[in-house]
């Protein structure tokens, strides 16, 4: 078993980091104060344009994209992306800068995958080059949506087109200015077996009958500029070409796309709870409390020493279920991408939670990153799927992998 990164993986590495220190690091203040004021609601920072400009022509640009989509990949597999995308998750907001965000980056994989040539043309195409960004409407308010057969909006056929009612709710992305392609999920077949009843359609932005119900906070915060809302489609009509795949496709496609992009939240997840382990370090040996430095202090030791054996085993985790992705897929690495999913945001955040607790008051203010990673890794558990939903699939397959290993008698 080799635990070094290849040779273009670590060129990839210096280089993305290089980047990290020269550009996106000096601008998060800048950035920060922007999203923040009332009067940018929903505006992009406007140095954005500039950084993504540079990251593109410094060849650090679509680096997400695994190597099995052939001519739309920059040849990279999960297990090489993901010390990057660990890079990438020490500032949340930087991976548009390498257009490696979601939920951009899992539509692009679906029109990468499952797109028609005409769809990869006027959508896939614009997505890959950063010039519009887009949102994925699957969750529902009404039920219970982390068992996406629930689903209810309807997709119903009427002539060339297909008719769209019903109401989404948590949409990521949806106000962001350059949002203008939303992948819709609902259901085209009633009566069809359950996996079978759903299906995904490509819904333009601007489509007459799509109304924001509300705008909903995380934590308090809108999350300008890209939000989150609860729409409204009221008899919202689109061509029957903008259909991905087929009818009945929907509950696949919804699975295909989620498997990585559980992933590539645990790599971002890494590299919070490592820089809130950094920025834990630097402060405790810098302040001084009751005549010596907080340091000093064995519980503050062990506590840096318990972040860094957890950073340590769900980095090696995340590298395990990313090598198996490329090994033999998505599907057959489905334990091991639920397990990561449930292990990286909980321990990001009890990392985080003890880094805000050496940081006294100052810990839970905007002075330092850390208060942000938290509240994203307490929503990550929430976000792909909850953490109960994993676990229960999880050991229903292991039990009966279990099983099946002793059916033989004991061993």
């Amino acid at each position: 078993m080799d635990f070094d990164y290849s040779g273009k993986t670590r060129d990839l590495i210096a280089r993305l980091d290089a980047f990290m220190d020269a550009h996106v690091y000096p601008a998060e203040d800048a950035r920060h104060d922007f999203v923040i004021d009332p009067a940018n609601l929903w505006q992009e920072w406007p140095g954005l344009a500039a950084l993504k400009d540079a990251a593109r022509t410094a060849g650090l640009w679509n680096l997400f994209l695994p190597h099995e989509y052939g001519a739309f990949s920059p040849g990279l597999t999960n297990l090489e992306y993901a010390p990057l995308a660990e890079i990438m998750g020490r500032v949340p907001w930087s991976s548009e800068v390498f257009n490696c965000s979601a939920p951009d980056t899992g539509n692009m994989e679906v029109l990468a995958k499952y797109g028609s040539p005409a769809q990869q043309a006027q959508w896939l195409t614009p997505l890959l080059e950063g010039k519009i960004r887009s949102a994925y409407v699957m969750t529902e308010p009404q039920v219970a949506s982390s068992d996406a057969t629930n689903l209810e909006m309807s997709i119903v056929a009427d002539g060339d087109d297909y008719v769209l009612n019903g109401r989404k709710w948590w949409i990521s992305n949806f106000m962001h200015p350059a949002t203008t392609l939303l992948l819709v999920m609902g259901k085209t077949d009633f009566d069809a077996p359950r996996h079978a009843q759903h299906s995904t359609i490509i819904v333009p932005r601007d489509t007459p009958g799509i109304t924001v119900v509300r705008h909903q906070r995380v934590f308090g915060s809108l999350n300008s500029p890209g939000g989150e809302c609860e729409l409204r489609f009221d008899n919202v009509r689109v061509p029957k070409e903008n259909l991905i795949l087929g009818e009945g496709r929907g509950f696949e496609i919804a699975q295909g796309r989620l498997g990585p992009g559980r992933i590539h939240h645990c790599m971002r997840s890494i590299g919070q709870a490592q820089r809130a382990l950094e920025i834990m370090a630097r402060r405790v040996d810098s302040r001084v409390a009751f005549g010596k430095k907080i340091a000093d202090q064995s519980s503050i030791r062990q506590d840096v020493a318990k972040g860094f054996c957890e950073v340590e085993m769900a980095r090696l985790l995340t590298l395990k279920a990313a090598d198996r992705m490329d090994k033999v897929g998505n599907k057959d690495a489905r334990d091991l991408i639920a397990a990561i999913k449930v292990v990286a945001p909980r321990m990001a955040q009890e990392v985080c939670d003890r880094a805000i607790q050496a940081h006294g008051g100052m810990g839970v203010s905007d002075d330092t990153p850390i208060a942000e990673f938290f509240t994203i890794n307490r929503f990550v558990r929430i976000a792909d799927g909850p953490d109960e939903v994993h676990m229960s699939q999880l050991g229903k397959q292991k039990i009966r992998e279990y099983v099946a290993m002793n059916e033989g008698g004991p061993r």
